[in-house]
């Protein structure tokens, strides 16, 4: 069958994938996309496919390739949402070379700490932010900034440096507490919130793979052929949640964090 002749992607050390499972990176890489550009999450789905089939690929490589599928896309939704949400830079810059550089300590760390250890952490975290958005219908609907000068700026700083850590340590579900942080913390809606978070998202991959390329862990062929779906993906998905506005961003945000909250609790259960 056509669908399990194989061929080698360059950049991947020998590696030989068949066309389906070529095909299935290539949808999952759309669908991470779209998903990261509207309300952040798509390493839910990206990540996960690439440990399930891509054979022999260890956990930071893995991470690694993931991240170059993210940067494309993330680059093609910031600007989509730059040109037509017009986010505040003057939070958006600090924030994000903030996240850049701790993404590059929590890359540093990633092959150290053991991700186990930290998802039943990051599942409550998880659990507790959905019960707080929902329990809140308002919430992100208009924006309403709690502070203004140096104490908003210092705030956006040390969200940039937390999150950036995670992301660059595990990654899954950073464009999604970058949303809720940016809302509950600073008081955005979740339009500028998200426009902002993937201008902060771009930097914290890139901040990642300032150690992943390096240390040789990236799969290119991979990467790009994942990266180029998660662009038409992204590009999509930022046009349709600029239209649609915070209400369905709102509504995305707690069916990825559902989504979220499951994958991890079945990998704790299952011992994934």
């Amino acid at each position: 069958m056509l669908a399990d002749a194989t061929i080698t992607l360059p950049g991947t050390g020998g590696l030989e994938l068949t066309l389906g499972v070529i095909a299935l990176l290539v949808l999952a890489g759309f669908a991470a996309g779209w998903v990261d550009a509207v309300v952040g999450g798509g390493g839910l789905i990206q990540l996960p496919a690439l440990l399930l089939f891509v054979p022999d690929i260890t956990a930071v490589q893995a991470l690694a390739t993931n991240k170059v599928g993210s940067i494309m896309g993330t680059s093609t939704s910031s600007l989509t949402y730059y040109r037509r949400v017009h986010p505040d830079m003057r939070t958006a810059a600090p924030m994000a070379i903030a996240a850049f550089v701790a993404a590059v300590g929590g890359a540093a760390l990633a092959s150290n700490i053991p991700e186990q250890a930290l998802r039943p952490i990051i599942i409550v975290v998880l659990i507790l932010v959905a019960i707080y958005t929902a329990a809140k219908p308002k919430l992100g609907a208009v924006t309403d900034l709690r502070w203004s000068g140096n104490r908003h700026y210092g705030a956006a700083i040390a969200l940039g440096l937390a999150i950036g850590a995670y992301d660059g340590l595990l990654g899954p579900g950073t464009g999604s507490f970058l949303v809720i942080s940016l809302v509950s913390v600073l008081g955005y809606a979740f339009l500028p919130a998200s426009a902002l978070a993937k201008i902060v998202n771009f930097a914290t991959n890139l901040g990642a793979l300032v150690f992943f390329v390096p240390y040789g862990a990236v799969l290119w062929g991979i990467g790009i052929m994942v990266g180029a779906a998660n662009v038409l993906g992204a590009y999509i998905g930022a046009r349709m949640a600029v239209a649609k506005g915070s209400g369905f961003i709102r509504i995305a945000f707690l069916v990825v964090v559902a989504a979220l909250i499951i994958k991890l609790t079945w990998d704790v259960v299952s011992g994934n």
